[in-house]
């Protein structure tokens, strides 16, 4: 039984994770209508700059503060630089710069800091008052730094004037307009704060799958497949997806397929919730007349 309970909090710890990287693939797709197939890549690359800051002796924390500002930065200027001149261009367009900015990351992040994978900290020590029978020192932190980034992204949005602005932004772009919202700066900041929460995702991962540059490559279907399941349209869908695709990963890996093979859990996850309900758990049933 404490196995059992092991692997289900084991698998919320990773699910939070998944969520986090789910919300910030809605939060591109509710402006957009696409999904950024380079959010992983941009999240790996967030958390090589951290690994970067730490090594030049800064603290953690430090570190990550300043890291999650530089990828807030960065995912506001790639939608102003490179992705504004797309925002009414076909699909197909979209979808293969997103697959180019996939391709740059990657490289970006192979060429500056090499193929050679890195062991990066965790700011939890291993042996700390945090480890309990349920969860290492490290779970326990990550979950409650990403639990942490989804409070506060809800009272960001709830509460706020300028995330309520993001919200009419991203349901409503016409009315958003007549009432002089500024929507395509409402979109950049969107791709910035999902380039942040990618990279507090990277850094709470990183301890645990190491750093290179295909580090994000499995989180990042893991994050479709929670993105999927609670609902493409649904950013609070998605974090419940993530926190159930953790505990199926988990439970399934332990005790049916074996680790080997957990990553087929999330493509099996994709594939069949496309197929039985594309609209997902939480997600709006959207009927088309033709």
């Amino acid at each position: 039984m404490e196995a059992l309970l092991h692997q289900i909090f084991s698998g919320l710890a990773n699910g939070c994770i998944y969520g986090s990287i789910a919300l910030a693939l809605v939060m591109i797709y509710q402006a957009t209508h696409h999904l950024n197939f380079a959010q992983g890549e941009m999240a790996t690359f967030s958390t090589f700059i951290a690994w970067a800051l730490i090594q030049q002796g800064m603290p953690y924390w430090v570190a990550f503060v300043l890291t999650f500002g530089i990828s807030f930065t960065g995912g506001l200027l790639v939608q102003r630089l490179i992705l504004r001149p797309f925002e009414r261009a076909p699909v197909l367009t979209n979808v293969n710069v997103f697959i180019g900015l996939l391709l740059i990351f990657n490289a970006l992040s192979g060429w500056i800091f090499d193929h050679t994978v890195k062991s990066f900290p965790s700011p939890f020590p291993q042996e700390s008052a945090m480890k309990t029978a349920f969860f290492s020192a490290h779970e326990l932190g990550s979950f409650l730094v990403m639990l942490g980034v989804l409070v506060t992204l809800y009272a960001f949005f709830r509460f706020t004037p300028i995330g309520l602005a993001m919200r009419a932004a991203a349901q409503n772009p016409d009315s958003a307009r007549l009432v002089g919202i500024r929507v395509s700066w409402m979109l950049a900041m969107g791709w910035g704060l999902a380039a942040g929460i990618g990279a507090v995702a990277g850094m709470m991962v990183a301890p645990i799958v190491f750093l290179d540059p295909n580090m994000m490559a499995g989180i990042l279907l893991y994050g479709f497949a929670a993105a999927l399941l609670g609902g493409v349209d649904n950013p609070w869908g998605a974090v419940a997806g993530g926190l159930i695709v953790g505990v199926l990963e988990n439970l399934l890996g332990a005790y049916v397929i074996g680790t080997e093979l957990k990553l087929t859990v999330a493509l099996v996850l994709i594939v069949g919730t496309l197929t039985l309900m594309p609209s997902g758990l939480f997600g709006k049933h959207v009927v088309t007349r033709v």
